[in-house]
């Protein structure tokens, strides 16, 4: 007797093949690396608060930073924007755990 592609115990069948669109899959992806590199930029942010406040870094340095943050800012935008994409698509829903980005 032939499967015909039935789940197992399912009475459902399974196709074998999934309708992928390319841009959504590329659009989709950028979604989550963006997520991920926003985290990280979050995250640098205030570790670098952090240092100015204990008085870590020297002026220079302070300037630095701030200049860095203010380019990676920059360049998300524009690739979200690029990519059809605003910052509450980036704010991944944890469910119970609320947003993945606090804002």
């Amino acid at each position: 007797m032939a499967n015909d592609n039935l789940g197992a115990g399912t009475g459902r069948r399974l196709s074998g093949h999934i309708d992928t669109d390319k841009d959504t899959v590329e659009r989709d992806l950028m979604k989550l690396v963006l997520t991920i590199v926003e985290l990280l930029r979050q995250l640098m942010e205030r570790q670098a608060l952090r240092r100015v406040d204990e008085g870590d870094l020297t002026e220079e340095q302070e300037e630095r930073i701030g200049l860095t943050l203010m380019l990676l800012d920059d360049r998300l935008t524009e690739l979200t924007e690029r990519f059809g994409l605003t910052e509450n698509d980036l704010n991944l829903d944890l469910g119970p755990l609320g947003t993945l980005l606090p804002r």
